[in-house]
C-alpha cells in the first residue's frame, strides 16, 4: 500500500483504521468501538476498553522473551556515570517504586507531580505511576519555585517525587530548596514527598514530610499493574512558556499507546531490539513520548542523556553516543544542531567516529532551517526527516514515514500529515486558501488518537483556545502553506506572520535567507512596529565560532541576501549581530518576548526561559544600531 493510501483511508475510515493499529497493544479488555462522538467537539477514543500502560512498556517485554535485552541505557557526561538497566531490572524497580507510593496510600486516578532531571529514576518513576493508574505530571526539573506551586494548586498531587539536585556543564542546580519553596508558596500541599538523593548534593529531608527514595521502598511489597479505562488519564502536562495559570494537557491512555505503536516502525524505522535515541529532556513532550513510552512500548532501546550538545565535553559528544551504543534513530531539535554547527562549522569532530549504523536523523521543536538541514545531510550522510508536532498533540502532526514508505525529502518541509490528521491551511475567513498561499495551519476535527482530549479541569478554556476560532478545526497557532504535493511549510507562529505595508510576510522565510550566510550560525528575525510600514523585519545573527569578516559586513551582507532573494517588499534594513538568542530551556527560540522588548514594552518573560539575562543584552544589542525604543 502506498502511504498516501493509508493517510486517506484513516481519514474516511477512522474506526477501521484505528481499530486495526489497536492490536499492536495489550489489552485487558479490548476496544469494541474506536472513536466517540456524542460530545462533539470533544471527542474521545478507545473508550470502553481497559489497559495498562506500564503492562505495556515493561511487563508484556519481560514475559514475551525480552527481560534480559537492554530497555535503557543512561550516560551522563556531566556526572561520568554511564548505566544499562534489562527491560526485567526496570520493571523490578518500577514495580518497586509503585509498591512504595500504594503502601503510603496513592492509588487510581491520584496525581504525582514529578520534578527530576535526566537520570533513570526520573523515567521509574512515570512508570510507577502509570503502574498505579496514578495521573503524573512530569515538571521540568529546576523550573522556579513560583512555576512549580502553580502546577501543584492545579493538579493537586497527593505526592510529589524530586532528585536532591540536577547537574549543569560547571554547576549543581538545587532542587530541594526550590521544591520546598514551591510547597510553602501552593495552597494545596502533598501528603508526601519521594527525594532521590544524588550524590553530588545530599538535601536536608523535611521531617514529617519527605521520604529518602530507597529507605521507603525497604520492605514493601512490588505493586502489580492496575487495569484502567481507555480514557483514563496517563498524565497532564503543562505547556511549555505559560504564565499564571498553566494549561494541563491531558494524555488518554489508550489513544496514546496505540498512536505511538504506529509511529516507532512506520515513522522513526525503529525495529524491536534496536536503539533509538531521543536527546530531549522528560519535562517535555518528546521525552515522554520518545524517551519513555514510545521506545519501551516497542521493545526498543532508549537512551537518558544528561548533557548537553556541546560544551559536555565538546560538539562531538552526539557523535560519541550514536557510536558507542549502536544509535540506529537519532531524534533532537534544530537548535542543537545549530550549536553544533557553530562551535563545528566544517563537522570536523564527525569524522572522528564510526557513525555507519546510523538510518535517520529526526528534527523537531523548532523549524528546521534548510542550511541546518543540508549541513547535517551533508555530514551525517543520511536522510535528515524534519518532523512537526505539539506538546497538545503527543507524536508527530507531519512527517515522513521513513519505515513504511520513504517519501522525497523536500529541505524546509516537515513533508505531509501522519495517520488521522487532516491539515488545511486557512484564510482569516475560515475558507481554505490555494496552493503555495500563505494562512493559518489547522486540522479538520476529530483529531486522531494520542492528541489531547481535552485540558485539566478546564474544558471551556480547552474550547476557546483550540477550537473557537474555526469551528470545526483545531487552531495549531502556525502559519505556513501546503503545495502542490500536499507537502506542509510552517513558516511562523501566527503570531510571527508580519505584515509589511500590507504585504504578510513570514519571518521563517526571512530567518531562511540569513541562515544561508556563511558566518551565520544561527538567527532569528521579529516584527517591530514602524510609524510608516506598520511594522519591519528586524534579524539578530548569530555567528560561527571562527567567523573573521567584520561584523558589520555580515550584516550588510544579509541585507543584500533578503533584497535579493525576497525583494524589496521584506523591507529588511534592521539586523544586529548577538553572542546569544533567548530561548526555552527546550530550546525554542522566544521571539514574542525579543519582540516586546524591541517595541519597549515591558516583556512577558516565559518561566521557561533559559537564562532571563540574555533580555538585557537583546536590549543593549538594539541600542547599538540606534533602535532602543523607550518602554511604554
Amino acid at each position: 500500500m502506498r502511504y498516501a493510501d493509508l493517510h486517506r483511508r484513516s481519514i474516511e475510515d477512522p474506526e477501521g483504521f484505528w481499530l486495526e493499529q489497536a492490536r499492536a497493544i495489550d489489552w485487558i479488555e479490548a476496544p469494541k468501538q474506536a472513536l466517540f462522538t456524542n460530545r462533539a467537539p470533544i471527542y474521545e477514543w478507545f473508550k470502553n476498553s481497559k489497559l495498562n500502560a506500564c503492562w505495556n512498556a515493561l511487563d508484556r517485554h519481560v514475559e514475551g522473551g525480552r527481560a534480559e535485552q537492554t530497555a535503557l541505557i543512561y550516560d551522563s557526561p556531566v556526572t561520568h556515570t554511564k548505566q544499562t538497566y534489562t527491560y526485567r531490572e526496570l520493571r523490578d524497580r518500577v514495580a518497586s517504586l509503585a509498591g512504595a507510593l500504594k503502601a503510603r496510600g496513592v492509588t487510581k486516578g491520584d496525581r504525582v507531580v514529578i520534578y527530576m532531571p535526566m537520570i533513570p529514576q526520573a523515567l521509574e518513576a512515570m512508570l510507577a505511576c502509570a503502574r498505579l493508574g496514578a495521573i503524573h505530571s512530569v515538571v521540568f526539573g529546576g523550573f522556579a519555585a513560583r512555576e512549580l506551586a502553580t502546577r501543584i494548586d492545579d493538579a493537586k498531587p497527593r505526592a510529589i517525587i524530586a532528585a536532591s539536585c540536577g547537574i549543569e556543564p560547571g554547576r549543581v542546580v538545587h532542587y530541594k530548596p526550590l521544591l520546598d519553596g514551591a510547597i510553602d508558596m501552593a495552597a494545596h500541599k502533598p501528603d508526601f514527598c519521594v527525594i532521590y538523593q544524588r550524590e553530588q548534593e545530599v538535601a536536608q529531608l523535611t521531617e514529617g514530610r519527605d521520604l529518602d527514595w530507597h529507605a521507603c521502598q525497604h520492605g514493601v511489597e512490588p505493586a502489580d499493574c492496575v487495569p484502567v479505562e481507555g480514557d483514563h488519564p496517563l498524565y497532564i502536562l503543562y505547556t511549555s512558556g505559560t504564565t499564571g495559570q498553566p494549561k494541563g494537557v491531558i494524555r488518554a491512555t489508550a489513544g496514546y499507546l496505540v498512536a505511538l505503536a504506529w509511529t516507532m516502525k512506520n515513522h522513526y524505522n525503529v525495529n524491536p531490539g534496536e536503539v533509538f535515541w531521543t536527546a530531549s529532556d522528560v519535562g517535555w513532550v518528546v521525552g515522554h513520548s520518545y524517551i519513555v513510552y514510545a521506545p519501551l512500548l516497542h521493545g526498543a532501546t532508549t537512551i537518558v542523556f544528561e548533557g548537553k550538545p556541546v560544551g559536555t565535553p565538546d560538539a562531538g559528544t552526539f557523535w560519541r553516543i550514536i557510536e558507542e551504543y549502536g544509535v540506529v534513530s537519532f531524534f533532537t531539535a534544530p537548535t542543537a544542531f545549530r550549536a553544533i554547527k557553530r562551535e563545528d562549522p566544517a563537522g570536523a569532530l564527525v569524522k572522528d567516529y564510526d557513525l555507519s549504523c546510523l538510518r535517520s536523523l529526526y528534527l523537531a521543536g523548532e523549524r528546521a532551517d534548510p542550511d541546518t538541514v543540508h549541513w547535517a545531510q551533508e555530514k551525517l550522510q543520511v536522510p535528515v526527516v524534519d518532523h512537526w508536532w505539539q506538546t497538545e498533540t503527543g507524536w508527530p502532526i507531519c512527517g515522513n514515514p521513513q519505515g513504511f514508505e520513504p517519501l522525497p525529502i523536500k529541505v524546509g518541509s516537515p513533508s505531509v500529515p501522519m495517520p488521522g490528521y487532516d491539515v488545511q491551511v486557512l484564510n482569516e475567513a475560515g475558507n481554505p486558501v490555494k496552493p503555495n498561499e500563505l494562512g493559518a495551519i489547522a486540522i479538520k476535527l476529530p483529531l486522531p488518537p494520542g492528541t489531547l482530549p481535552n485540558l485539566w479541569q478546564a474544558e471551556a478554556r480547552f474550547v476557546k483556545s483550540y477550537l473557537a476560532t474555526f469551528p470545526g478545526y483545531y487552531e495549531t497557532g502556525d502559519a505556513g502553506h501546503i503545495d502542490e504535493d500536499g507537502y506542509l511549510y510552517i513558516m511562523a507562529r501566527t503570531d510571527d506572520v508580519i505584515n509589511v505595508a500590507g504585504h504578510r510576510l513570514s519571518t521563517g522565510a526571512i530567518e531562511e535567507v540569513l541562515a544561508s550566510h556563511p558566518d551565520v550560525g544561527e538567527c532569528a528575525v521579529i516584527g517591530v512596529a514602524d510609524d510608516l510600514k506598520g511594522q519591519l523585519p528586524l534579524g539578530f545573527l548569530c555567528l560561527n565560532k571562527g567567523a573573521t569578516k567584520d561584523p558589520a559586513a555580515v550584516v550588510k551582507d544579509c541585507v543584500a541576501l533578503v533584497r535579493d532573494r525576497i525583494g524589496p517588499v521584506a523591507a529588511f534594513k534592521l539586523a544586529v549581530v548577538v553572542d546569544r538568542l533567548p530561548k526555552t530551556r527546550s530550546g525554542k527560540i522566544l521571539r514574542a518576548t525579543m519582540a516586546q522588548v524591541a517595541d519597549g514594552k515591558d516583556p512577558k518573560v516565559p518561566a521557561t526561559i533559559d537564562d532571563p539575562a540574555i533580555l538585557d543584552e537583546i536590549a543593549a544589542a538594539l541600542a547599538t544600531i540606534g533602535y532602543a525604543r523607550t518602554p511604554a
